[in-house]
């Protein structure tokens, strides 16, 4: 029972890294932390508090001035923390060519000059590379519009990975479409957005949608849709008045009434 309360108080009296994203631990010196999982080609960052205690306990607020990266894998890159910013922030891009795999890096959180005695604390970070970093789904799978009239699709991306580094949204196979769209799904959420799309031509439109990783060509999903545009009376009025009949038959008593009062007005209005 003594010892299980001495713990606490002799880690509240050392120097610690409060590391606020992507995930939330503290850690003393040459410490440990499994980050998550990353895509290649991907970037995140490590967000830590500056505040810390120094060794008698005593906090000492902005004590950290920044975080820096001491060593990397091959072909990855970071940029430091800018010097004295509250959370610290350094920002870690993994090499486009990286394996699957568990990844080491080593991280040092910096009292410039040994202001405040606090000298360095450097911590072992890892993290996971892989090409499954998020799930995404697009419905429905079957849209019915009128001609000219958008359709909703409904997408939802669930980002498993520690990046928060954009998605595109983009269809493929819709005549005249051309629409990618850039969204933000940050790191472990599930986010959700409208797409729309439209033709002005009535048919049925087999097309894909991609939800793809700006950054990594590696991490990427496609859906196939089929669009069905209608004709319907409203979508068809103006077209009347140029004497162009594009619906079934039925509709023709409707036409002649709705040209005839397009007559009607142009008349009166002296066009």
């Amino acid at each position: 029972m003594i010892l299980s309360l001495v713990l606490p108080v002799a880690f509240a009296n050392a120097m610690y890294l409060q590391i606020e994203g992507p995930i939330n631990a503290t850690l003393q010196q040459n410490g440990a932390i499994n980050l998550g999982k990353i895509g290649p080609g991907e970037s995140f960052y490590i967000l830590a508090s500056a505040n810390t205690t120094n060794a008698s306990g005593v906090l000492i607020n902005k004590g950290w001035d920044t975080l820096e990266p001491v060593s990397l894998p091959a072909g990855w890159v970071a940029q430091a923390s800018p010097l004295y910013e509250n959370p610290m922030k350094i920002k870690i891009t993994t090499a486009s060519f990286t394996p699957n795999g568990t990844y080491t890096m080593t991280i040092r959180a910096v009292n410039v000059g040994n202001y405040s005695k606090l000298g360095n604390l450097t911590i072992t970070a890892y993290i996971n590379v892989s090409t499954n970093v998020f799930t995404a789904s697009v419905s429905p799978t079957n849209l019915t519009v009128g001609v000219g009239q958008p359709g909703d699709l409904n997408i939802t991306i669930n980002n498993t990975g520690a990046s928060d580094d954009p998605f595109l949204i983009n269809v493929t196979g819709l005549p005249a479409w051309n629409n990618p769209v850039e969204v933000i799904a940050p790191h472990d959420k599930v986010s959700h957005f409208i797409y729309q799309v439209s033709s002005n031509e009535p048919g049925q439109y087999p097309f894909n949608v991609t939800i793809n990783s700006t950054t990594s060509a590696l991490l990427h999903t496609t859906f196939k849709i089929r669009l069905a545009v209608q004709e319907s009376v409203l979508s068809d009025y103006n077209a009347t008045g140029q004497g162009l009949l594009l619906s079934p038959v039925i509709y023709e008593p409707v036409y002649a009434l709705m040209q005839f009062l397009n007559y009607v007005y142009n008349l009166i209005a002296g066009v």
